[in-house]
């Protein structure tokens, strides 16, 4: 990812909206690949997910710090293009098999149940996850909420 397109990206940003930090967030896409990134973020851009998971082990492989209330991230689409931010507003880390109804909903995929959001994350964290357990039953799993800040036109 291009620096200069960040930091444009997030100038843009803060001028529309002036609460942010200065500093340049983390930027990253949701999901496995163009595709999923792109379709994800159109949810997110929908007004539709507005929260997501991950494996709290993938936090400690990737040297990456588990997301706080307050957090900003720079969300960028399938082609690494900056799109939105969104600022985390909820943290909870429960077992895979305690993520509730609600956190399901929330995410906005499929048909937004918690069977869908369980069969779809078993099979995300089976072929994705980066630390070497992949997916367990009883597998810590990061719940964030969050709210979207800016998007670009």
């Amino acid at each position: 990812m291009d620096d200069t397109r960040l930091a444009d990206f997030w100038a843009t940003a803060r001028a529309a909206e002036p609460s942010l930090p200065p500093a340049v967030p983390a930027a990253w896409a949701f999901g496995a690949g163009p595709a999923q990134a792109d379709d994800l973020l159109a949810l997110v851009l929908a007004g539709v997910k507005t929260a997501t998971a991950s494996a709290l082990d993938d936090y400690d492989v990737d040297g990456e710090p588990v997301p706080r209330a307050g957090d900003a991230s720079i969300v960028l689409d399938g082609r690494d293009r900056p799109r939105a931010v969104i600022v985390t507003s909820a943290v909870e880390i429960l077992p895979f098999a305690e993520v509730t109804a609600e956190h399901a909903w929330a995410e906005g995929e499929g048909d937004r149940s918690l069977a869908h959001w369980r069969a779809v994350h078993e099979d995300f964290w089976r072929a994705q996850a980066a630390h070497p357990a992949g997916f367990r039953p009883d597998m810590p799993v990061v719940c964030e909420r969050f709210r979207l800040v800016f998007a670009a036109d």
